[in-house]
């Protein structure tokens, strides 16, 4: 596989996480637990646009 593949995939599962985070931290009213999902989707986010940009590249 490749790794803007992998980057890609790793980013739409951290973007899931975030979103159950996010969530649970609604239903439990955990501040925490949202600010968590947050910033997991976040981070997805970012990650999916690498592995977008790595295959506009050609790696």
């Amino acid at each position: 596989m490749k790794v803007s593949t992998r980057n890609k995939a790793a980013g739409n599962a951290n973007i899931v996480k975030g979103d159950t985070k996010i969530a649970a931290g609604k239903f439990t009213r955990s501040g925490r637990l949202l600010a968590k999902g947050r910033a997991q989707k976040f981070a997805g986010k970012i990650q999916k646009s690498v592995g977008r940009r790595q295959k506009a590249q050609g790696d």
